[in-house]
Formats: structure tokens, sequence, C-alpha cells
């Protein structure tokens, strides 16, 4: 069986035609930003991910951040991820274990050997797992009570889980193109803040 990854869509796990309608417009809207404009509002939110991150190692001394590995458009945040290692932040890339499992997060240094799941999105080829006190999470889209429209496979909702304690810190990363109206579902768990090129929407 072929595995999930989180790159893929699955609009079961979201149920609702407005949703999908909605995930496939956000997503459309995203791939038409020029590259200047994108490139422009990458370097932004990098620099507000590390003034945040900056803050954030003051009360987590030593503390592992989980970051992601940019997909489908998503905000590149690479360049803010190597001057956080240059400084001395833990970092940490998301694995998929299974289609129903939490994500696992195995220990990263940007430039160290990278592998590909089964459907190339790239992973540390290290397999060091650990447990990130904060995440970074790419989101499709978001609406103004921190919820967040993901592709659909649920792997964050998962993770954030209170069955899965201690909870990691939860900060969205978007364009704030990807502000939305919609109603979170039951399974949806609220951000704790959410960090875009112009806004920022804290507790």
């Amino acid at each position: 069986m072929m595995m999930s990854s989180i790159a893929c869509d699955a609009s079961d796990a979201t149920p609702g035609a407005d949703k999908t309608l909605l995930r496939r417009s956000l997503l459309a809207t995203r791939k038409s930003i020029s590259p200047a404009c994108r490139q422009d509002w990458d370097a932004e939110l990098g620099r507000r991910v590390i003034a945040w991150a900056t803050l954030w190692t003051d009360t987590h001394p030593g503390g592992t951040l989980g970051v992601y590995w940019p997909i489908r458009g998503e905000p590149d945040l690479r360049p803010a991820y190597t001057e956080l290692a240059a400084c001395g932040m833990r970092l940490a890339l998301p694995v998929v274990v299974g289609s129903d499992s939490p994500l696992r997060f195995v220990s990263w240094t940007p430039g160290e050997a990278m592998a590909k799941d089964g459907f190339g999105v790239a992973i540390p080829a290290s397999d060091v797992t650990v447990a990130p006190q904060a995440l970074l999470i790419p989101c499709v889209g978001f609406n103004r009570h921190k919820i967040r429209l993901g592709y659909g496979g649920g792997f964050y909702d998962r993770t954030l889980a209170p069955s899965s304690l201690p909870r990691p810190q939860a900060i969205g990363i978007a364009y704030a193109c990807g502000l939305a109206e919609f109603d979170g579902a039951a399974h949806d768990v609220a951000l704790d803040a959410i960090i875009t090129e112009t806004i920022v929407i804290n507790a």
C-alpha cells in the first residue's frame, strides 16, 4: 500500500464541497504569485520568523524547532533556517509515519544530506527522532480564529491532538492572501499564532 504524504490532497479528511473548493482556490491563488512578489514575501516572512524564534529561544534555551521543507508553493524559509541554525538553534523536519499517525520529527541541520519519501518530499537522510517544543506549520489557508486549512490529510491535527502530549507550540506560516472565511471542523486544532508577510495573528 502506498504511504500517505503531506503533499497530497485528501478532501475526504475535511468533509464538505466548500472546503474542497476553497482549498483549490487558495492553492491556485498561491500558485499565481509572481516570482518577484514571492521573493519579497519570503524574505519578509523569514525576518519575522527569525524575530519570533529569537524571542522563543529566550524562554526555551536548547529547545528544538520543527520546521518544514517547502512544497507546492509554500513560503520558502530555508534561508531563515540556515541563519537560525548558525545561531545554534536545533531544527527538525517532519516525516510521515502512516496515514493515521502523527508526524515524526527528525533532527536536521541545513546543508546535510537529504533523501526523498515516496512522493518526492525531501526528508533528512539521518534518522534521529526528536520531540520539538514548537512547530512552524505551513497553511494553505487560515481564518482569524487561527484555524488552519491544509491539504486535508490531517497530519498536523493528529500531531497537535490533546492525546499527543506534551503539545508543541504551533505557529502557522502563510501568505496573507491565504486568509479566508470558513468554519473549523471538529478535528481542527487552533494554532497558537499565524505569521504572514503583512500580519501576525496572536492569541
